[in-house]
Parts: C-alpha cells; sequence; structure tokens
C-alpha cells in the first residue's frame, strides 16, 4: 500500500482472545565512575614575522608534547588537532600593514590515570602561553558499564510484563519483540554529553612549582530502555 505524508501511522497489532499480548517499557540508570579524562592544550606564540612567530611556536608545542609524553603510563591517547599562523594588522594608518603574527598549536590528551591528571594539568597551566580546557570525563565507548545499564533494563521490562501478568492470575508466554527506544521510527534520547571541569590558564613560567589540583572526577550517568511485548496465557475474567 502506498502512503502519503497524511496516511495515519499503521496501528501496532494487537493480541487475541487466545494469546493476549502485554506490551511494556523496561528503564534503568546506573551512576558510575568515569574511565577517562580528555584536555585541550592550546600553546600560544606571537612574534614580529610570521618565521619568529613559527618557531617560537613550534619550540613551545616541543615543550608541550615532552611534558605530556613524560607522563606515558597515564596518557591513553595523545594527538595535535590543529594549528593556526594569524597576521594582526594596525589599526591606523593607510593600507594594510602586520603588526605582529600570532600561532597556536592545539593538542589533545586523553588520561586514564586521574591522580596523574591533577598534575600534568597544573605543570601545563605554569607553561608560557599555555592554556588547558577541561578535563572531560567520560566512558569508553565499549564500557561494561554500557552493557550492564542495558541488561538491566531488560530485566525490568520483564519484571514488569511478569506483574502485569500475574495481577491477572496467569503467566508471560513468549517474547514478541524487544526494541531500543528510537528503534521504531521515534527520535532517539540523546545522552547528556559528558561532564566536565573548565581549567584554563595563561601563565607565565615561574621558578616555583604550582602545587598539583586536587581533581574530584565527575561520576557518570548512564540510562537505557527498551519497549517489549510478550503473549501471555488466557486469564480467566
Amino acid at each position: 500500500m502506498t502512503t502519503t505524508p497524511d496516511t495515519p501511522p499503521t496501528a501496532l497489532p494487537y493480541g487475541t482472545p487466545d494469546a493476549p499480548r502485554i506490551a511494556v517499557r523496561g528503564e534503568a540508570r546506573l551512576e558510575v565512575e568515569p574511565e577517562t579524562a580528555r584536555v585541550i592544550v592550546t600553546v600560544g606564540a606571537r612574534g614580529k614575522d610570521r618565521r619568529t612567530a613559527l618557531d617560537d611556536l613550534t619550540r613551545r608545542n616541543t615543550i608541550v608534547l615532552d611534558l605530556i609524553k613524560t607522563y606515558a603510563d597515564a596518557v591513553e591517547r595523545l594527538e595535535t588537532s590543529g594549528l593556526s599562523i594569524t597576521p594582526e594588522l594596525t589599526r591606523h594608518g593607510r593600507g594594510e600593514r602586520v603588526r605582529t603574527y600570532h600561532g597556536n598549536v592545539y593538542v589533545t590528551a586523553e588520561l586514564t590515570d586521574f591522580t596523574a591528571l591533577g598534575e600534568l594539568i597544573t605543570r601545563l597551566a605554569d607553561l608560557d602561553l599555555t592554556s588547558v580546557d577541561g578535563p572531560w570525563w567520560a566512558l569508553r565507548p565499549d564500557s561494561p558499564a554500557h552493557r550492564q545499564v542495558r541488561r538491566q533494563a531488560v530485566r525490568e521490562a520483564v519484571q514488569r510484563a511478569r506483574e502485569y501478568a500475574e495481577a491477572l492470575d496467569t503467566t508471560l508466554d513468549a517474547l514478541v519483540e524487544l526494541a531500543d527506544i528510537g528503534a521504531e521510527n521515534t527520535p532517539p534520547a540523546y545522552p547528556q554529553p559528558p561532564g566536565r571541569m573548565r581549567s584554563m590558564a595563561f601563565a607565565e613560567a615561574t621558578e616555583d612549582t604550582a602545587a598539583p589540583l586536587d581533581l574530584e572526577p565527575q561520576r557518570q550517568h548512564l540510562h537505557a530502555q527498551v519497549n517489549a511485548r510478550f503473549t501471555m496465557r488466557p486469564p480467566r475474567l
């Protein structure tokens, strides 16, 4: 059958007197510790000419990368995500004249050791013309916590269906369908973005080493929902 935008959606089939149907939703929530923390380091430089700015940027970028690499056991991923060299023009006078050049390199580091994280952030923020943004706390995509919350949602759906059947003095007979919320032409429920604690600083290098930041990892909140449909043995009403 050809459908048009005005055609109402086909209703889901109902059960029969010989095989009554139960439709339920299972839902579960889980709160767990994060597994990773991501920080973005912005390395800056400036100079009267492009080459001076670029050389200064290269030197400072090397310092930042070498520092992060000293935490090799704690760093799961390290990558350069961007680079920019931008001329700043004079505001007065005729014609376009370059006053100075600004350079930035953006470095992303993902850590798994949160004890080392506070010390590393402090040391990075203590460098000249270096800013730190983050951390963003998160779970790995293949974290067992995702599987755990989905399993809990399924068990909750089965338990709810059993309670409905027991209220009619009968029992479940068979599972007809199990679906994620959003798998049936409904808008998906997007998870909230990973939480973060923002720590940004442009600092001049000092002789004294700053005390490491004491960071409290933000617990991650997981939410899973499923739709489940069962048939049950015909109750006596």
